[in-house]
C-alpha cells in the first residue's frame, strides 16, 4: 500500500483534512486561550488551568459521549459536533468576557471533542480498506504530532505577539471548514446501531467497558496503550523542570529539544515502520517494541547531558510510532463493529486517565528526588512491566481467532435489518465489518 492509493480515495481525502483542520484548531485555541487568562488575571495557575480543562470531558464523561458516534450516523455527528464548537468558541471572541466565562465556555466546547473523535474514528474503517488500514492510522497520528507544533507555535505566536482573540478567530473558521468538509465529501451512511436496537445511552457506554476489558485479545492491547503513554509521557511533562535543575546555559534550547524530540521519534518511526514492514513482521514485533519503549529511557539514571536525552527519548517515541498503527489495526480488527465509536471513548479516556496519573505520580517524586533519578527508575519499572507483558501476549491463533469472531459477528449484525422485524430504513452498517480485501472498510484508531 503507497501514500497515493491512501490519499486517491476521496472520503479518506475529506475525513484526513477535516481531521487535520480540527486539530490545528484546537492547538490554536489551547495556546490562545492560556495567554487569553494570562494576560486578563496576570495568574499561572488559572492560565494552566485553561490549558487543562480541555481534558476534563475525556476524563470525566469520554466513554458516555462517545457513545453518541455508534448510536447517531458518523457524518451527522462529525458536522454536529464542529457546529456546536464552532458556535462556543466564536463566544470568546467577545471582548471583556470574565475569566470564568471563557473557562465555563472552554469545557463546554471541549463536550463536543469525543463524540467527533469517536465518529470520525468509527468511519474511517468504512473509507480506506483492509488493506489501507495501517498506513492510514500512521498517516493520521504522525499527521497529529505535526498539527501539534504547528497549532501551538502559530497559536501562541499570534496570541502573544497581536491579539489572543485573533488566533481564536482561526480556530472558529477551522471548525467551519471541518463540516463543509465532513457534509460535502463524506457519504451519508445509517447508525451503527440501529434505532430499535438502542437501549439507554449509561448501558451503552457500558457495553464499551465490557467489550473492551471483557475480550482477552482486546484487553491485553488496551492494557499495552495505557501501559506505553504513561512511559512515554513523562520527559515531556518534566522537560521544563529538567532543564531548569541541569543548570546549563541553554536551559531553553535543553528544553525544546526534549520536548520535540518524542512528536518528532513519533513521526519518524509511524511513517517508516508502517511503509517499509510488512503486516505480519510488525505484529510479531509488538511485545518488543511495547519493551523498548520505556527500556529506551532507563539510561537517563546516569543523568546525561540534554542532547543524549533527547536522543533517549526520540527512540522510545520511535518505537511508540512504531507501535501504536499496528495496536490499533490490531485492536478494530478484533472489535465488534457496533462499539467502535464506544470503545474509542474508552482507549482515549484510559489513555487521559493514564497520562494524569504517570505525570502526577512522577511530578510528585520529582519535588523530592532527582529528575534523572525519577525518570530512569520510572522506565526501570515499566521496561519490567512492560516484559511481563510481552511474555503473556496472546499467540497469533489467538488473534486469528478473535478476528474471525469480530467478522461473523458483523456479518449477523449486518444481516439482521433485512429481517422483518427491522425497521428497513435503518439498517445496520452493511460493510462494518471487513471480509475481503476489496471491502470498503477497514479499522479505526483506537487511541
Amino acid at each position: 500500500m503507497t501514500f497515493r492509493s491512501l490519499f486517491a480515495l476521496r472520503e479518506f481525502r475529506a475525513v484526513y483534512l477535516s481531521m487535520v483542520i480540527s486539530w490545528i484548531g484546537d492547538y490554536l485555541s489551547r495556546a490562545a486561550v492560556t495567554v487569553l487568562v494570562y494576560q486578563q488575571t496576570g495568574s499561572v495557575l488559572l492560565s494552566a488551568v485553561s490549558f487543562a480543562v480541555g481534558y476534563l470531558p475525556w476524563m470525566l464523561a469520554g466513554p458516555l459521549l462517545a457513545s453518541l458516534g455508534d448510536r447517531y450516523p458518523h457524518r451527522r455527528v462529525m458536522v454536529v459536533a464542529d457546529l456546536f464548537r464552532m458556535v462556543l468558541t466564536a463566544l470568546l471572541l467577545i471582548p471583556g468576557l470574565p475569566p470564568a466565562a471563557v473557562l465555563t465556555t472552554v469545557l463546554l466546547a471541549s463536550l463536543g471533542s469525543p463524540p467527533a473523535q469517536a465518529a470520525r474514528s468509527a468511519l474511517l474503517p468504512l473509507v480506506v480498506g483492509r488493506d489501507r488500514l495501517t498506513l492510514a492510522i500512521a498517516t493520521g497520528s504522525t499527521s497529529a504530532q505535526a498539527a501539534m507544533v504547528f497549532g501551538y507555535l502559530v497559536g501562541a505566536t499570534v496570541a502573544v505577539g497581536l491579539d489572543p482573540r485573533l488566533a481564536l478567530g482561526m480556530d472558529v473558521a477551522t471548525f467551519a471548514v471541518s463540516a463543509l468538509l465532513i457534509a460535502t465529501g463524506v457519504r451519508s451512511r445509517p447508525a451503527a446501531v440501529a434505532p430499535a436496537q438502542r437501549r439507554h445511552l449509561l448501558r451503552e457506554t457500558a457495553e464499551g467497558f465490557r467489550v473492551v476489558f471483557g475480550q482477552p485479545v482486546l484487553r491485553s492491547i488496551a492494557v499495552v496503550v495505557f501501559a506505553v503513554v504513561a512511559f512515554f509521557v513523562v520527559p515531556e511533562s518534566l522537560a521544563a523542570s529538567w532543564a531548569a535543575e541541569a543548570a546549563s546555559g541553554t536551559r531553553g534550547l535543553d528544553q525544546g529539544l526534549i520536548m520535540a524530540a518524542g512528536p518528532l521519534g513519533f513521526v519518524a518511526g509511524g511513517l517508516l515502520f508502517s511503509r517499509l514492514v510488512p503486516v505480519d513482521r510488525r505484529r510479531r514485533l509488538t511485545p518488543l517494541l511495547a519493551v523498548i519503549t520505556p527500556l529506551a529511557l532507563t539510561p537517563t539514571l546516569a543523568a546525561p547531558p540534554a542532547a543524549v536525552v533527547a536522543v533517549l527519548v526520540a527512540v522510545s517515541g520511535m518505537a511508540q510510532g512504531a507501535l501504536q498503527p499496528t495496536l490499533n489495526a490490531t485492536f478494530v480488527l478484533v472489535l465488534p463493529p457496533t462499539h467502535r465509536a464506544r470503545a474509542f471513548g474508552v482507549m482515549t479516556s484510559g489513555m487521559q486517565a493514564s497520562q494524569f496519573a504517570a505525570v502526577l505520580i512522577t511530578g510528585t517524586l520529582a519535588d523530592h528526588f532527582r529528575i534523572p533519578l525519577v525518570v530512569g527508575l520510572w522506565s526501570v519499572a515499566g521496561t519490567a512491566a512492560m516484559g511481563a507483558v510481552a511474555a503473556l501476549w496472546p499467540s497469533r491463533e489467538r488473534f486469528t481467532e478473535a478476528e474471525r469472531a469480530a467478522v461473523e459477528q458483523g456479518a449477523a449484525g449486518s444481516a439482521a435489518p433485512a429481517q422483518p422485524a427491522g425497521p428497513p430504513d435503518t439498517p445496520a452498517e452493511p460493510n462494518a465489518t471487513p471480509a475481503a480485501p476489496s471491502a470498503t472498510t477497514a479499522e479505526h484508531p483506537a487511541a
